[in-house]
């Protein structure tokens, strides 16, 4: 690429997601998808530092432990990052008002649809709200609800995934949300793909498996060689044993973990018939179990017993590398291919780019 061809291929790139990064304060819209016991201090400033914007997960932290992890982030960046809150975690309220207490500038609620009163309690603590929009019906009623993004997490994502490809969320959704940004998630590895996103109307993405693969994530060795070593058709999704027992599909590296599941869904089922177990208390040690099988495998190294929860583009992470030499490689693929575009003539304007997935 000549330097008039990367300099325009630069600047289509800043502009398709100048929105995004307005919203996130960041120099790239990259979301670091947080991944509970690894999106953690080390990891979510690495990404913040390098132009990202990293994201803190919440998972199963109380109030205490999540100050703690956001001051200790605070004290290794001074660009602006986020948290990812469950909101089927008990302790959501007080959850909040440790970010609000701790100043932190943005708040995704994940794990479900997000209630409009945790909505709320974070607008009024001036938060900037991302919820995850798994349809356009959804979508639309978030935005009513007053977020002020939204992530498109399609099932080619790691962990806890939807039923519905990036790809067709992407068409289902983009066209039609114009009140906020847009950020897509799910099997993006390669900067490539984010062109293509950003073409489609995304103002950004959010990506988490890719960054396992960065020195600075705190995964055991055995846990990144499990990545090294995967590919695509390797990342699975957990099964479900009972259609009266709906479980969130999980997807992870098939293992001997995975049976492990199976007979957890056997013991919760059986504990739900005998009326020993609710139904919110039995999805609550699903949420448990996978909680610590993941913990097993990512920062005790079990990758036999432990869940490996990875997305399919998990062969696209194929060797460790710093997190700033990550997004530097994502940047420039992704400006490698809108010069592709600009010189076959793909993309020349900005009513075509809004047409570029038709």
């Amino acid at each position: 690429m000549n330097d008039d061809a990367r300099a325009a291929a630069a600047a289509q790139l800043n502009h398709l997601w100048s929105r995004g990064r307005e919203f996130l304060g960041s120099d790239y819209a990259i979301l670091g998808g947080a991944m509970s016991w690894l999106s953690d201090r080390h990891l979510v400033s690495a990404i913040s530092n390098a132009g990202g914007f990293g994201v803190i997960a919440c998972g199963s932290l109380g109030p205490d432990e999540l100050g703690a992890e956001i001051a200790a982030t605070a004290e290794r960046t001074e660009r602006p990052f986020g948290v990812n809150l469950i909101t089927m975690h008990p302790d959501l309220t007080k959850l909040i008002d440790a970010c609000a207490a701790h100043n932190v500038s943005h708040v995704a609620l994940a794990g479900g649809l997000a209630p409009s009163s945790a909505i709320s309690r974070l607008k009024d603590a001036g938060i900037k709200v991302l919820a995850f929009a798994p349809a356009l019906a959804l979508a639309k009623r978030l935005v009513r609800n007053g977020v002020d993004a939204l992530v498109i997490e399609g099932m080619e994502a790691g962990g806890h995934i939807g039923p519905v490809s990036t790809g067709v969320l992407a068409q289902e959704i983009l066209p039609f949300i114009r009140e906020v940004p847009v950020f897509v998630a799910g099997g993006i590895g390669r900067g490539a793909a984010i062109a293509m996103y950003l073409g489609a109307g995304a103002s950004g993405v959010q990506m988490g498996t890719r960054f396992v693969g960065a020195s600075e994530c705190i995964a055991h060795p055995n846990f990144k060689k499990a990545f090294f070593r995967g590919h695509a058709r390797d990342a699975v999704l957990s099964p479900q044993l009972d259609e009266r027992f709906p479980v969130i599909p999980v997807r992870a590296l098939a293992n001997k973990g995975t049976q492990l599941f199976v007979e957890k869904q056997r013991e919760v089922i059986a504990q739900v018939d005998a009326g020993e177990l609710s139904q919110a208390d039995a999805q609550l040690a699903i949420e448990r179990f996978w909680a610590g099988a993941l913990r097993r495998a990512a920062i005790d190294g079990d990758v036999e017993m432990g869940s490996i929860m990875a997305g399919q583009s998990v062969g696209l992470v194929q060797s460790e590398q710093p997190t700033a030499e990550i997004i530097d490689q994502l940047i420039e693929e992704a400006a490698d291919a809108f010069d592709m575009m600009i010189t076959s003539g793909a993309v020349s304007s900005a009513r075509e780019r809004t047409q570029f997935m038709g």
